[in-house]
């Protein structure tokens, strides 16, 4: 079958070497970052209304129960990261984005309605759920949507989204001190992005990845029309039906993702998603207020700074993601966190003594954020998207996406006790070497995935019994 597929190959040489035309599979990828801008709101949302919330609910206050209202949306995205790619792969990836919509819609309504803490939670958790699916899943859609030549940028539209998103929910939160109950407000309009994605879906392509490995070939073929052009329809079935090994609808475990063929893919995955968390980046965002409060700026401002500085990051990110290469990004973007860290642990030294250390601080902090957002932040994602062959790719992902969680909320969970214990000085060189450790594993680990398809990647990737 592989020799036949490579005979078409060759017949195909002959077509024109252009890339397919962007406008058809844009919109498409644009839809499907409404997810991710709902998960950068989502993660925003509480942050400015918490005391509001508080107080008009009843717990002002108690600090346990404030906790709960932010950790109870990652309990939800563990348990919906988890059932992430069996979802993908059970009803397709356009019917996964709509059931995502789902719990975030209702979550959404139950907390903007809600007069009690237990409803919050209740609205929290459901909103959780569908941020767990969300991600893995656009992720996946376009990673498999997009033309080789620009699937680095489309991957970048999912950090910019989020950005976005954390952006609307500060913007949103403003009258909340100054508007009663401006809270709901802010839960309420979130519904509306959620109601597009499930709307818009409808009218998008599927992913001819997921319609092939159904078994579903004329169906892949008409959607690789709607987003590559029919010009590149018979190239793109060739590339797709060459990694086919028979073994597309085999029930995948979590053993074979551990201890199987693919167990060094998954590997890699696994611990870019963990070294990205273990970076401190979200302690970093949670320490920001204090910093910039301490040199006389206001909370608002200092979100305000550090959201623009991960946008202006995402948006270099983007334009360099297909000229530079993945690898490259992840590189330097883990190495700029290490520089970063060395600041910040100069200025704990001098913080008592002298204001300069203050700005020494301030400038790490934005340092630390822009070079997490140019790499470690969107790389990720979009290269283990890429590096998962398709028969395990939902899977797989979400598996990582579940590690992502994992370590997302341990470091949000200890991260004040660590700094009470350690001190930043001890604390940010952990951090520090932590993503030193990231350097060594991306140079030892990562490949390039730069301008090849899937198919490429896929074959590049077996282990060699396999790949013949």
């Amino acid at each position: 079958m592989i020799r036949s597929v490579l005979g078409l190959l060759q017949d195909d040489m002959v077509q024109e070497l252009t890339h397919p035309p962007l406008i058809n599979s844009l919109p498409h990828v644009v839809v499907a970052t409404i997810v991710s801008f709902l998960f950068g709101y989502h993660l925003g949302v509480v942050n400015e209304p918490l005391e509001s919330i508080s107080y008009d609910l009843g717990f002002n206050g108690n600090s346990l129960a404030e906790g709960f209202v932010v950790s109870t949306c990652l309990g939800g995205a563990f348990i919906g990261s988890l059932l992430s790619g069996w979802i993908a792969d059970g009803v397709g990836r356009r019917r996964a984005f709509q059931l995502c919509a789902m719990p975030m819609v209702v979550g959404a309504a139950c907390s903007a309605t809600t007069s009690n803490l237990g409803g919050m939670l209740l609205g929290r958790f459901l909103v959780g759920i569908g941020l767990g699916i969300g991600p893995s899943v656009a992720s996946l859609y376009i990673t498999e949507v997009s033309p080789p030549s620009v699937r680095g940028t489309y991957g970048s539209f999912i950090q910019i989204s989020t950005c976005l998103g954390l952006l609307g929910s500060l913007l949103i939160g403003i009258p909340v001190k100054s508007i009663p109950g401006w809270w709901r407000m802010c839960f309420w309009l979130s519904t509306i992005p959620a109601i597009v994605l499930a709307i818009a879906m409808m009218f998008c392509a599927e992913s001819p990845h997921w319609l092939c490995k159904s078994g579903r070939n004329a169906e892949a073929e008409v959607e690789f029309r709607k987003l590559l052009g029919a010009a590149h329809v018979r190239s793109a079935m060739a590339e797709l039906l060459k990694s086919n090994r028979g073994d597309e609808n085999d029930t995948v475990t979590i053993s074979e993702l551990l201890c199987g063929r693919h167990s060094r893919v998954v590997f890699i995955g696994s611990t870019l998603f963990a070294l990205q968390q273990l970076s401190g980046i979200n302690a970093v965002f949670y320490f920001s207020s204090t910093v910039f409060r301490s040199v006389g700026v206001s909370p608002n401002l200092a979100n305000a700074f550090v959201g623009i500085v991960n946008l202006l990051g995402s948006i270099i990110a983007l334009l360099l993601m297909d000229k530079l290469g993945r690898r490259v990004l992840l590189l330097w973007s883990f190495f700029g966190m290490a520089i970063s860290t060395v600041f910040q642990v100069v200025a704990a030294g001098l913080f008592a003594s002298t204001s300069g250390a203050l700005y020494l601080s301030v400038g790490g902090m934005l340092m630390f954020v822009f070079s997490f957002a140019v790499g470690a932040g969107p790389v990720p994602g979009l290269l283990l998207s890429e590096i998962f062959p398709s028969r395990i790719r939902a899977k797989a992902m979400a598996f990582c996406m579940s590690v992502h969680w994992v370590f997302n909320f341990i470091v949000g969970l200890l991260f004040l006790r660590l700094l009470e214990v350690m001190g930043p000085q001890l604390l940010y060189t952990m951090f520090g070497a932590i993503c030193l450790n990231g350097v060594m594993f991306v140079k030892k680990h990562i490949m390039e995935t730069k301008g090849k398809s899937l198919q490429e990647i896929e074959i590049a990737l077996l282990p060699q019994e396999y790949n013949i």
